[in-house]
């Protein structure tokens, strides 16, 4: 049986690798530490200021989740952005969020309402790293509401999951380019089909709002030093 000091170790040993797994993920997700960049479990413990256990078991979980790569010796790389990534992700949105929004038309409660009115006018600064996670936290809040507003708890994860994925394809892109009026016009045209019951609307906004934002991060990847720079996979269609 585990000592109290043991278990307190124990203790103090997981909160050291979560808050290094935050913070490392976080950096990545945000291009602090850039695609296709090398790094060693050494690196990383004097950069973010803990062990070197800490950080072995932020790295396993990063790399679990694809956004590390192994190599030998324990070297490692930031896992890069690739073109058939962002053409994955944006496949699968096509198949669930447009029939979503078909799904949630006429079934948003007032408080749903006010919430996507909130963060839908969300708007950032091109080129501000702050600015741009707090818009793509509020452009995904935005898209996860009208997922759960369908009444599909599992599409709504399913939803949530591919946001998430796509993370670090909206942060490089809202770096490079500015599509805020587009944002905002698009969310405010797929809030007033949903408020008004028009499911074929709801879906087919939806359906034009997923290949403009597509188009817009697949124009800022190929423009990208950091892209250009590192393997890019998959033709564009």
């Amino acid at each position: 049986m585990a000592s109290q000091s043991e278990s307190a170790t124990g203790s103090r040993s997981g909160r050291l690798s979560d808050h290094a797994y935050k913070q490392i993920k976080h950096d990545i997700i945000t291009c602090e530490l850039e695609p296709g960049q090398p790094f060693t479990e050494e690196l990383l413990a004097e950069q973010y200021g803990v062990g070197r256990a800490a950080v072995r078991a932020a790295v396993k979980r990063l790399y679990q989740e694809q956004l590390v790569q192994v190599g030998s010796a324990k070297r490692y790389t930031i896992a890069p952005i690739t073109l058939k990534h962002a053409q994955d992700v944006y496949q699968m949105r096509f198949l669930l969020e447009p029939e979503a929004a078909r799904m949630a038309a006429g079934n948003l409660s007032p408080e749903q309402i006010k919430d996507l009115e909130r963060v839908g006018t969300a708007q950032y600064q091109p080129g501000n790293r702050q600015s741009a996670e707090d818009f793509l936290h509020a452009n995904s809040k935005f898209h996860v509401e009208v997922a759960r507003a369908s009444g599909n708890e599992i599409m709504a994860e399913m939803v949530a999951s591919l946001l998430d994925r796509a993370e670090r394809l909206n942060h490089l892109s809202h770096m490079l380019g500015d599509r805020n009026e587009e944002a905002v016009h698009e969310h405010h045209e797929l809030l007033d089909a949903l408020i008004r019951g028009d499911g074929d609307c709801a879906e087919a906004v939806m359906r034009k709002q997923i290949e403009s934002a597509r188009n817009f991060v697949l124009g800022a990847l190929m423009s990208s030093p950091v892209i250009q720079s590192t393997n890019v996979l998959g033709p564009l269609k």
